[in-house]
């Protein structure tokens, strides 16, 4: 007795007169979709591609060597450089992440891996309060705080760096949370298995499986922070020549001088402003496309 065997055909679309009815209209309202969205795209982009335009056309004559290592001259005349709020900008953002990352990675830890309780409740609503909140209100705080409180620290490196630190905390705090809460279950409960304690669990196990969501929610704290200019108006006061000391004397940086230099009469001190304009574009660009490359490397390579 001999079988046959059928070969099953491809599925091909029914035809228009046994389709279900409005299912033309779905296709006109999903094509309308598609245009207004796109359409809002673009709207939405038009302003950013003509300040990156103007940016990069008023500010590429200004940059070059000399705008990196000499600094600032009189508003009147042309050539010399942000070279103080450049070093500036260095020290206080090097102290803010030295202020930030770690407590803000231990905050997240906690609430992960201690909680739920009522503190890490309480932690996550003003951790999300915090997020919103205008950065001269942080200025006004480590101002009364610290600048003309608390022993009359004055304006200086220390006191801007701990303004920049409040403003990147519930940054990384938010984004290290939601990093940890992505790993997986089992691979806590094989280190349990194996004997490790809590603690040796979430440093040589959660942490390093973390590790690239970390890092990228550190990166883009980093591009919050180093763009600031309200809270250092009142902590850091500004400077025109290069500062190296912690505290007690004012301390320059990029967004301050910027501002002060749009603020200027003189077509040189404008100039440089653009230029100043630029190099904090490019800034917050280049720790934006290192954030996404991370997160985009520890995606595929956790598939």
């Amino acid at each position: 007795m001999s079988t046959t065997t059928t070969t099953p055909q491809a599925a091909r679309p029914a035809p228009l007169s046994q389709r279900p009815p409005g299912s033309g209209f779905r296709r006109f309202k999903n094509r309308s979709a598609t245009v207004v969205l796109t359409a809002a795209m673009v709207l939405a982009m038009i302003p950013l591609v003509l300040i990156i335009f103007e940016v990069t056309r008023r500010g590429i004559g200004v940059v070059n060597l000399d705008f990196f290592t000499q600094t600032e001259p009189p508003p009147r005349r042309e050539g010399g450089g942000y070279a103080a709020g450049f070093v500036g900008t260095l020290y206080i953002m090097a102290l803010s992440i030295l202020m930030s990352i770690p407590f803000g990675i231990a905050t997240a830890v906690y609430i992960v891996e201690y909680g739920p309780n009522r503190l890490t409740s309480s932690i996550r609503f003003f951790t999300d309060v915090m997020t919103g909140i205008p950065s001269i209100f942080v200025g006004l705080f480590v101002y009364g705080l610290l600048v003309i409180g608390w022993g009359g620290l004055g304006f200086g490196t220390f006191v801007g760096a701990v303004a920049i630190a409040v403003m990147m905390l519930p940054i990384v705090t938010r984004s290290a949370e939601e990093m940890l809460r992505l790993v997986p279950n089992e691979l806590r409960n094989a280190s349990y298995g194996l004997g490790a304690r809590k603690w040796q669990t979430i440093v040589h196990t959660v942490l390093p499986a973390a590790a690239p969501g970390l890092t990228t929610g550190s990166m883009l704290a980093i591009a919050r922070g180093i763009g600031e200019t309200a809270p250092l108006l009142l902590t850091a006061f500004g400077s025109g020549l290069i500062v190296t000391a912690m505290q007690g004397s004012p301390q320059g940086a990029v967004p301050m001088q910027l501002y002060r230099g749009a603020a200027q009469p003189f077509e040189a001190g404008v100039d440089r402003a653009w230029g100043a304009a630029l190099c904090l574009f490019v800034l917050v660009v280049l720790f934006t496309v290192i954030a996404r490359w991370i997160g985009s490397r520890a995606s595929v390579g956790s598939r």
